[in-house]
């Protein structure tokens, strides 16, 4: 590990011990470089690591701060670096895959705990889905909330920032794209119906079952276009 690293670690170990609580000042620069045993340069070099990691807020004329380090934020740079992986392709399978076994295991949690309120709003992103069946960028825009009120249902904001992150906003509109112009929308369009009408009833089983025919055959789409060495759709289809 480098100076730097170890001064990253010893901050982390202050908040995991508590004794730097989530919201808590940290001490002046010259008290925690004391605190940490190191040189001022080193403690301003981790703070300046862990606020880009929003472990740590630099709040100017105020201080340093720990956040609030709950999970939305933590990893929201996740969504970051599966956009930078769109052009590899071995790392775009791999995303698929992490999907296949994350997403319908989510689906079969939300049906045991989803409210009639959330369940309407499943309803309205699908409904809203149908209605813009020849515009893909509505069409992703839907897609993605309707993902994301089934996920949020389970109440499992970890799993929600997972899940959203794998996704990748780029992948999912390229993929709509490529269904579209394949002619593909509308048994995909059915694929989430089968969701809702799973999740309606309150089964976990069937929701799991209709969650994973839905990723497993975008999957599936997503392999052969890959393995057909041509580059994924990037033209917008024009509304009709």
């Amino acid at each position: 590990m480098s100076l730097t690293d170890k001064a990253i670690e010893r901050i982390r170990e202050l908040i995991r011990t508590g004794a730097l609580p989530p919201g808590s000042k940290l001490p002046p620069e010259p008290d925690l470089a004391a605190q940490l045993g190191l040189s001022r340069n080193l403690a301003r070099e981790a703070v300046k690591a862990l606020a880009v990691a929003r472990v740590l807020e630099v709040r100017r004329g105020d201080g340093t701060y720990v956040t609030s380090l709950q999970p939305s934020l933590l990893l929201e740079g996740l969504g970051g670096a599966v956009e930078l992986l769109q052009g590899d392709s071995v790392a775009l399978q791999d995303l698929m895959e992490v999907r296949r076994l994350l997403e319908p295991m989510a689906a079969a949690l939300a049906a045991t705990r989803i409210s009639d309120a959330q369940l309407a709003e499943v309803k309205r992103h699908l409904d809203a889905m149908r209605e813009a069946r020849d515009d893909v960028e509505q069409l992703n825009a839907h897609d993605a909330a309707f993902h994301r009120a089934v996920v949020s249902a389970t109440g499992n904001e970890t799993l929600l920032t997972l899940l959203e992150g794998i996704s990748g906003r780029t992948l999912r509109a390229r993929i709509w794209r490529g269904l579209v112009d394949d002619k593909a929308a509308g048994r995909t369009l059915a694929e989430h119906e089968a969701i809702f009408n799973a999740l309606s009833t309150r089964d976990a089983a069937l929701s799991q079952a209709a969650a994973l025919l839905h990723v497993s055959n975008t999957e599936q789409w997503l392999r052969e276009h890959l393995r057909s060495a041509e580059p994924l759709p990037v033209r917008t289809t024009e509304r009709k």
